[in-house]
């Protein structure tokens, strides 16, 4: 199964009944098509979206953050960004799905630039990570071999201690107040080689094999 499609696979069921969830640009995306729709969560779009579907089944002319073709669910609406920014900003969504370059111990995030490369700008990133009630970060558990969950980030922060759960092809890894917990692992990988791609120390209890993606 394609990395990608594992990280979206299991970060679908981290949602519960009535949230409102806001996916980010890149892995992020892909999550919406793996949503059980028994589960009714409800997918908002900071450029003024609630209601976004299935990207898969796009065939409109619709964009959502990212550019990409967007499906709107029947009751969904539209609204400027200032609307769309004051519900991220008054701590009304419930749980935003971030890419991310670095994510440190301590759930610090960097998530927005590479030294000396062209980049749009942080974006609405930086509201996101510290309106929303709960932070899930999606990517790939190493830069071809690099690690990319440290001991501390290297690149300049989005966010500060934002993070809370970080999901990657190998792994599921919540944060807490003292560190990383290594909740769930990929069957087609062992601990150990998590623990090798991964420079931050990990503490491991009751470790679990990953949800979902036998799916």
């Amino acid at each position: 199964m394609d990395e990608k499609v594992i990280i979206a696979k299991r970060i679908a069921l981290e949602f519960k009944k009535g949230y409102l969830v806001n996916l980010g640009i890149g892995i992020p995306t892909m999550v919406a098509d793996y949503i059980d729709h028994d589960q009714e969560v409800v997918l908002q779009c900071e450029n003024g979206i609630i209601g976004i579907g299935p990207l898969s089944e796009c065939t409109t002319e619709l964009v959502n953050a990212g550019g990409l073709c967007a499906t709107i669910l029947p009751g969904g609406s539209f609204f400027d960004s200032a609307t769309s920014f004051s519900i991220i900003r008054g701590g009304h969504v419930d749980v935003t799905v971030l890419g991310a370059l670095e994510v440190d111990f301590d759930g610090s995030i960097a998530s927005w630039i590479i030294p000396g490369k062209k980049v749009p700008g942080m974006g609405g990133a930086m509201d996101l990570v510290v309106g929303a009630k709960r932070v899930i970060i999606a990517m790939t558990h190493t830069n071809k071999g690099i690690p990319k969950i440290l001991k501390k980030c290297t690149l300049p922060l989005t966010a500060f201690k934002q993070a809370n759960l970080i999901v990657t092809e190998m792994a599921v890894i919540e944060v807490l107040e003292d560190g990383l917990h290594l909740l769930e692992v990929n069957p087609e990988y062992t601990i150990d080689q998590v623990i090798q791609a991964t420079e931050a120390n990990l503490i491991i209890d009751n470790v679990i094999p990953m949800k979902g993606i036998e799916q």
